[in-house]
C-alpha cells in the first residue's frame, strides 16, 4: 500500500511553482553585482534544493515523478505561450511587441529549458540519492552540495549553448555559463543550514528516510 505523506504535494507545487516563474524570469539578461546572468537564476537555485530535499526524504522515485510533473508543466506552458502569442491580436490592443519580447518563446528556447532541466534535475538527484548510500545517511551537506555542483553544471552549460550559441557573443556565453554556475552553487551552500532544519523536520513528521539500494534509476 502506498504511503500516504502529508507535506509531499506542497513541497511538489513549490517545486513546479519555483520552475514556471524561473523560465519567465529568464527572458531578462541582468547584472547583479559581479554576476551576469538570466533573470530566472535569482529563483531557479530552489528548485535544485527542494529537488535535494525530495529525493533525501522521499527518494529517487518520488523525485523522478515531480521532476516529470514539473518537465510537462514548463512544456504547457511555453506550447500555451507561443499559441497566444501567434494569434491575432484584438483591435486596441496594442502590446504585441511587448508580448513577443518577453514571452514570445521560440522553439529553440523551449528546447533548450527542458533539455537542461531534465538532464541537470536527473543527474542531481540520481548523484544524491546515490551520495546517501555512499555516506550511509551521514554528512547531508556532501550530498546536497555534491549534486548541485553537478547538476548545475549540466543544467547551465546546456541551457546557455542550446539557446544562446551562435546568437550571442562566445565571450558572452562564457560569462553567463561561469556566473550561472558560482551563483547558482552559492545560493545552494548558503541555504545549507536551512536545508537541514527542512530535512529534519519532514524525517520526524513523514516517518520517512529513503534510501535507494534497489532502485531502479532510469529516468524513464
Amino acid at each position: 500500500m502506498e504511503k500516504n505523506y502529508k507535506y509531499l504535494g506542497a513541497i511538489s507545487v513549490f517545486f513546479v511553482s519555483i520552475l514556471l516563474i524561473s523560465n519567465v524570469a529568464s527572458t531578462k539578461i541582468v547584472d547583479f553585482g559581479y554576476f551576469t546572468f538570466d533573470g530566472g537564476t535569482l529563483l531557479f537555485p530552489l528548485s535544485y534544493i527542494f529537488g535535494d530535499i525530495l529525493t533525501e526524504v522521499y527518494g529517487y522515485r518520488k523525485s523522478r515523478s515531480v521532476i516529470w510533473l514539473g518537465f510537462f508543466m514548463a512544456l504547457l506552458m511555453s506550447v500555451i505561450f507561443i499559441i497566444v502569442g501567434k494569434l491575432p491580436p484584438a483591435a486596441g490592443w496594442n502590446n504585441q511587441s511587448a508580448y513577443d519580447a518577453i514571452l514570445g518563446l521560440t522553439p529553440r528556447i523551449v528546447s533548450a529549458s527542458l533539455i537542461a532541466y531534465f538532464c541537470g534535475e536527473f543527474s542531481n538527484s540520481f548523484i544524491l540519492a546515490k551520495m546517501k548510500i555512499w555516506t550511509g545517511g551521514k554528512w547531508l551537506w556532501t550530498r546536497t552540495i555534491g549534486s548541485t555542483l553537478v547538476g548545475e553544471l549540466v543544467d547551465s552549460t546546456l541551457f546557455i549553448l542550446i539557446a544562446f550559441l551562435g546568437i550571442l557573443p562566445n565571450s558572452l556565453l562564457l560569462t553567463l555559463i561561469i556566473s550561472n554556475y558560482i551563483f547558482k552553487t552559492g545560493v545552494e551552500v548558503l541555504f545549507t543550514p536551512i536545508t537541514y532544519k527542512i530535512v529534519k523536520f519532514l524525517k520526524k513528521e513523514e516517518e520517512e528516510d529513503y534510501y535507494d539500494i534497489n532502485t531502479n534509476f532510469n529516468p524513464f
